[in-house]
């Protein structure tokens, strides 16, 4: 993992403090976690490069090694920090934008002039029926009833009752579609 002991024995004892200072930063420990790990990573990279006037990549930071890694710590964690909130936002506009296209419950003015218009249109040849043509029709589409209860309001058979409401629902149908 390290090139060096002197510098993963400095990280191991002060991995929980590591941990807690970015945890405070970036606000999740996992993330936190993750953190600190690159921020050694780097620490231990820097540290075998040699700078001018010494190692590490300025010649001075790791003078004073702790706090050279508490600096790359926070620079991650803030980096990350960042990196998060771009990403919530990001989320955020997506999930409003998803929200803006759903459409209402309600039909738009178009739609509802033209089911105004429909209805109007069927209504006009409901009342182009015969009155036992119309009633059947009525009593199976609005009233719910079966062929059974039609043929005994009207007195009628089973297949006569049938056929009228077949007859009116095409009559409408032709009404409707013919325009």
């Amino acid at each position: 993992m390290a090139g060096n002991p002197d510098r993963l024995d400095l990280f191991l004892a002060h991995r929980g403090a590591l941990l807690n200072y970015a945890s405070r930063i970036v606000g999740d420990r996992a993330h936190a976690e993750d953190v600190v790990q690159e921020a050694f990573l780097r620490f231990d990279a820097a540290a075998a490069e040699p700078g001018p006037g010494g190692q590490g990549p300025d010649g001075q930071g790791l003078s004073e090694p702790l706090a050279y890694l508490y600096r790359i710590v926070r620079n991650l964690s803030l980096d990350l920090r960042r990196k998060l909130g771009r990403e919530r936002n990001r989320q955020v506009a997506d999930s409003e934008e998803s929200m803006a296209q759903i459409g209402e419950d309600r039909p738009s003015p178009e739609a509802a002039v033209g089911a105004r218009h429909e209805l109007a249109l069927v209504v006009a040849a409901m009342a182009e029926l015969p009155e036992r043509t119309r009633i059947a029709l009525e009593m199976h589409r609005f009233g719910g009833c079966s062929l059974r209860d039609i043929s005994a309001h009207l007195g009628i058979s089973v297949g006569l009752a049938h056929s009228l409401v077949t007859d009116g629902l095409e009559h409408c149908r032709q009404r409707l579609y013919r325009r």
